[in-house]
C-alpha cells in the first residue's frame, strides 16, 4: 500500500470527526493522503488536525492558490489513485450527481479521473429520501462506488440507517480496493454484453430488454483489476470503459464470430450478453406494409455461443455464463452450466424487483459444477461487478 495516493474529502456532518482516524490509519499504512475539507466540515474538525495526521496541507478554498505554477484542484484531481469522501453528506451527493462545482471539493471531484468511493452519513430519513436515493443511483450508473452506512443510534437521536461506516471498515475497503487491482494483472478477459438485434425488415427487428449495464460494469471492474478486456458488445447506449478493446456487433451470428475469433487470446470468458435464441428465417428487403390482421414469421435457431466456447475452451480457460430466468432459477441455471461446459454460471430472476433488465441494480446467485456457491443481494451493478470480478480473481 506504500505511496498509494488517496484524496480524502471531508464534508460537514458530525461524523467528520471520524475522518481523523481514517486519515491517520491510511497514513500509517504508508499511503500519501491529501485532504480537502468543505467549509462546513471545518465547523466539526480543524484543518490543523488533518494536516498533522497526514503531514500534508489541507485544501479548503478554491481560490486559495499558493503556487502559481499549478492549479490546486486540478493538481489534486490528477494526483489521486482513489478519491474517498468520508463522510459524504446528502448535499455533496446532490451536487456531484447534478454536475455542480461550487467549492474546492466538488470542483476537484468533477475534475478527477480516479475511482470515487463515497461513504454516506446522514439522518435516516434523509438517506431514505427518494431524491437522495435517485442521486446515489445516478452516480452509481456513472461508476461511483458506495460504502453502505451502518444502522444504529444517530447523532440526531433517531435510530436507523445513516451512521458513517466505522473507520476500520473504510480503511479495510481501501486496502482491498488496491489489492484487487492486481488480481487479474496479466490476464485477458473476453466479455460479451448487451442485447443482439435480429432484423425482420429494414425498420423492424427482434431483440430483448438488455441494456448492457451489467456487462459494461464487469468490463470496468476487470480493467480496474488489471486485466486486458476484449468487450464484444451488442447495440447499447453506453460509453465503453476506457482501455477496453471494443468490438461492436449487431446480431447473434456476428457476436458468435467475434467471440470465436478472439477465444484463443482469452484467459477468462464471461458471457454476459443477452443473445437472441432465434432470428427470422427471411429478412425482407423492403418494409412490410400493414396488409392482414396477422403476420406469421418463421424463426430459426441462432448459434449457441456459450456452447461453442464450452466445446473449444482450453483446460486453463475459465468460462462464466449468465442466466436470466423467470422461474426455476437453480434448475435452469445448473442445466445450462452442465450442457455448455461452463465453470460457473451467474443467475438472476429478472422478475425480482431491482434485478431485471434496464435497471441500475441487480441480485444474483452463483453456481458451480458442485452446486450453489454464493448469493449477492440487490446492489448497484457496478458494486456487484466489483464483487464478482474479485471472486473470479480468487478462483484463478
Amino acid at each position: 500500500m506504500e505511496r498509494k495516493r488517496i484524496l480524502l474529502g471531508i464534508t460537514g456532518g458530525i461524523a467528520a470527526y471520524k475522518a481523523a482516524t481514517i486519515a491517520s490509519k491510511l497514513t500509517q499504512l504508508g499511503m500519501d493522503v491529501r485532504t480537502i475539507m468543505t467549509k462546513s466540515a471545518t465547523e466539526f474538525i480543524t484543518p490543523l488536525t488533518l494536516q498533522t495526521l497526514t503531514r500534508n496541507p489541507v485544501a479548503i478554498d478554491t481560490f486559495d492558490e499558493r503556487d502559481p505554477s499549478r492549479v490546486m484542484h486540478i493538481d489534486l484531481a490528477d494526483h489521486a489513485d482513489l478519491v474517498l469522501i468520508a463522510p459524504a453528506t446528502a448535499n455533496l451527493i446532490g451536487k456531484i450527481a447534478n454536475g455542480i462545482a461550487d467549492d474546492m471539493l466538488s470542483t476537484t471531484i468533477l475534475a478527477t479521473q480516479a475511482p470515487i468511493v463515497l461513504a454516506p452519513a446522514m439522518n435516516v430519513h434523509m438517506y431514505q429520501n427518494k431524491i437522495v436515493q435517485e442521486n446515489m443511483q445516478k452516480l452509481a450508473s456513472y461508476g461511483v462506488t458506495y460504502m453502505e452506512p451502518d444502522e444504529g443510534q444517530l447523532a440526531c437521536g433517531y435510530v436507523g440507517k445513516g451512521r458513517l461506516a466505522e473507520p476500520e471498515e473504510i480503511v479495510a475497503w481501501v486496502q482491498a480496493f488496491f489489492a484487487s487491482k492486481r488480481l487479474l494483472k496479466g490476464k485477458t478477459v473476453l466479455l460479451t454484453a448487451g442485447p443482439t438485434v435480429e432484423a425482420i425488415d429494414p425498420v423492424r427487428y427482434l431483440s430483448n430488454h438488455s441494456s448492457g449495464k451489467m456487462g459494461y460494469a464487469l468490463a470496468t471492474a476487470a480493467l480496474q483489476a488489471g486485466a486486458k478486456v476484449i468487450l464484444v458488445s451488442g447495440p447499447v447506449s453506453l460509453t465503453p470503459p476506457a482501455g477496453a478493446e471494443v468490438i461492436a456487433v449487431t446480431g447473434a451470428q456476428e457476436m458468435h464470430d467475434a467471440v470465436l475469433a478472439n477465444l484463443d487470446r482469452a484467459d477468462i470468458v464471461i458471457k454476459a450478453a443477452a443473445v437472441s435464441d432465434y432470428r427470422p428465417k427471411e429478412v425482407l428487403p423492403q418494409k412490410r406494409k400493414k396488409q392482414t390482421d396477422s403476420w406469421e414469421i418463421e424463426l430459426i435457431k441462432n448459434p449457441d455461443i456459450a456452447y461453442e466456447v464450452g466445446k473449444r475452451k482450453r483446460e486453463n480457460q475459465l468460462l462464466i455464463g449468465f442466466a436470466a430466468e423467470t422461474q426455476n432459477i437453480e434448475k435452469y441455471a445448473r442445466e445450462k452450466l452442465e450442457k455448455k461446459n461452463m465453470d460457473f454460471i451467474i443467475a438472476n430472476d429478472v422478475l425480482q424487483e431491482g434485478a431485471g433488465f434496464s435497471v441500475d441494480t441487480n441480485a444474483v446467485k452463483v453456481y458451480g459444477k458442485q452446486g450453489f456457491i454464493h448469493s449477492y443481494p440487490v446492489m448497484p451493478k457496478n458494486q456487484l461487478a466489483e464483487k464478482l470480478i474479485h471472486w473470479i480473481g480468487e478462483q484463478l
